[in-house]
């Protein structure tokens, strides 16, 4: 199993930088995160979680697996049609984003290594111009397929949530949120874990 690397140089960072961020942390421990370490198949994966429950999620993924082979690759999505992919429990326009996004990579229009070597900005302009990758979509791929450390989602209700408990704040707004990545930076997608855990309730901020 892959997890996201970190360890005490990211976490005593975040703690010298916030006292609240850093009881969280002497109570959490070290978060371990899953990863997808194939950026196609974290997209594809995320394109099916889009507006709908984890379960389902789980659920359509299995089907979609089961349905082109048990393997994510270019050549077992494109050997099937959109119509035939949404028979796993997708609507149709999700299975046409990963039909299009399946293309792009046999056409090496992206590739994993190209990925790899781009600086965020550049990663973030370049899955945003792919059908059905939003902001957050792209953000969620830079961390759990491309380890990128420095990723705090304003489009995440759960890491606004876990600011806003956090720090005991009724509203967050844009402003406030750009000082705290700021202040998290250059590792705010180790705070992220943390906010999402404060956010589920696995830690009570005093």
């Amino acid at each position: 199993m892959n997890y996201f690397e970190y360890g005490t140089r990211e976490t005593d960072h975040l703690s010298s930088r916030d006292p609240r961020m850093a009881h969280a942390i002497a109570s959490l421990g070290i978060i371990k995160r899953k990863l997808t370490p194939d950026p196609l198949a974290a997209l594809i994966f995320s394109i099916i979680a889009q507006q709908i429950s984890g379960k389902a999620a789980d659920s359509v993924s299995k089907r979609f697996l089961d349905f082109i082979g048990g393997t994510v690759t270019s050549p077992a999505i494109l050997a099937h049609s959109p119509e035939e992919l949404k028979s796993c429990g997708m609507s149709l326009r999700k299975a046409t984003f990963i039909h299009r996004i399946a293309a792009a990579f046999a056409e090496k229009a992206i590739t994993r290594e190209a990925l790899r070597l781009m600086n965020d900005a550049e990663l973030l302009r370049t899955l945003t111009s792919m059908p059905g990758v939003g902001p957050w979509t792209a953000e969620m791929l830079m961390i759990f397929s491309l380890q990128r450390p420095n990723v705090l989602s304003w489009g995440d209700f759960g890491i606004r949530k876990g600011l806003t408990l956090l720090h005991h704040r009724e509203e967050l707004d844009k402003k406030c949120f750009m000082a705290f990545q700021e202040l998290y930076s250059p590792f705010c997608s180790i705070a992220s874990f943390y906010l999402w855990a404060i956010a589920s309730g696995e830690y009570i901020p005093d």
